[in-house]
């Protein structure tokens, strides 16, 4: 992968952490099961992240927008194997097409999943390989998209124990949600200083 010359990669480059440190907890002892996805940002002058519609018969988010990315797995050493052995299985992005550019803070999916998003860039035109038994399709939207807070929102929504705010944006007939829109927008404001309001706890107003 050649150098990171586009000046919006640059930017998420400075502000990202990229220790690529191993996982802190044994496999199987976190207590809570892991996963890791990753984010791939074209290599343009306005950029594309790469997202795929889950495939309808998988148990967990059957047909939501989402990442490349999966659990991990015992020989997986650290967030990136995990990211980038899933995003070669699902979607045929090899490891060497990936330059790590960073990572953003794990969060917890309504599934009880940590997940890890690691933050590369590709380039701008991948040809990539879809497996049908993880995504039904696949795309490529533009970052910037999720700067905009006109289709961001967050919404109070009730997992069993709690009650969240689960950020969601309104693409026309996507709705993303979840940990997916939490990371599209944690990347908006890093990348575009969007301001996008990522308070996930929700507390009951006086």
């Amino acid at each position: 992968m050649s150098a990171c010359v586009n000046p919006m990669l640059e930017k998420i480059y400075a502000a990202l952490p990229l220790q690529r440190d191993p996982w802190r907890a044994p496999f199987g002892g976190a207590g809570f099961p892991e996963a890791a996805v990753l984010t791939a940002i074209t290599n343009e002058s306005d950029p594309r992240v790469l997202l795929g519609r889950r495939a309808l018969h998988l148990s967990n988010h059957p047909g939501e927008v989402a990442f490349a990315g999966g659990k991990r797995e015992p020989e997986d050493s650290a967030p990136w194997d995990t990211a980038l052995r899933e995003a070669e299985e699902e979607v045929g992005i090899a490891p060497h097409q990936v330059r790590p550019l960073g990572e953003l803070p794990p969060l917890m999916t309504r599934t009880g999943f940590q997940v890890h998003a690691c933050v590369g860039s590709i380039e701008a035109n991948p040809e990539l390989i879809v497996d049908a038994a993880e995504f039904d399709s696949v795309f490529m939207a533009p970052l910037a998209t999720f700067a905009d807070s006109r289709i961001f929102r967050l919404e109070k929504m009730f997992d069993g124990e709690r009650h969240r705010m689960v950020p969601h944006y309104q693409v026309e007939d996507d709705n993303v949600w979840g940990v997916t829109a939490a990371i599209l927008a944690m990347l908006a404001n890093v990348a575009y200083d969007a301001g996008l309001d990522l308070q996930r706890d929700w507390k009951e107003k006086p």
